[in-house]
């Protein structure tokens, strides 16, 4: 009586593990965030996403700044230039990645500095064709400093 107690937990458990999981939007991998000195007051997140259905990341907010937003990295003649922007596409299928360099999240108003080995908590806002939302929360590990897209120093998420 008690294995088939346990075994009828365990498929339930397994049930409601698959069900969560058909349930949120995207799967994010990779989600990191460049350490910062003491007195730093912005950082960046990165990150990938890959989703079922095609979906706009239209917002982030995190604990540790008291402003969050999306960012573009291009090059314009010579100069790099970043500059917020309201949303990125991620196509139904397609893994896309939030890097240095091109898009990716600023964490800006920093309330603290934050260090090699702590975990950010990254709530991603998304939306689709209907425009309702979503949201995903996700722990990003802290790399450090001169930490560049592609160094997996921390395990993923």
């Amino acid at each position: 009586m008690l294995r088939l107690a346990a075994a009828l937990f365990t498929l339930f458990a397994l049930c409601l593990s698959a069900v969560a999981q058909a349930q949120s939007p995207v799967r994010v991998t990779d989600a990191w965030v460049r350490a910062t000195v003491p007195t730093q007051r912005a950082t960046g997140a990165f990150l990938k996403l890959l989703s079922p259905e095609t979906l706009q990341l239209v917002g982030v907010r995190s604990p540790v700044a008291d402003v969050a937003e999306i960012h573009s990295t291009r090059m314009k003649g010579e100069v790099m230039e970043m500059r917020a922007v309201s949303s990125v596409l991620l196509p139904a299928g397609v893994v896309t990645e939030l890097k240095p360099g091109g898009f990716h999240i600023m964490l800006l108003q920093l309330k603290m500095a934050v260090t090699v080995g702590q975990k950010v908590p990254l709530t991603l806002i998304l939306e689709n064709d209907q425009h309702e939302r979503q949201e995903v929360t996700v722990e990003a590990y802290v790399r450090p400093l001169n930490a560049r897209d592609g160094i997996r120093n921390t395990p993923e998420n």
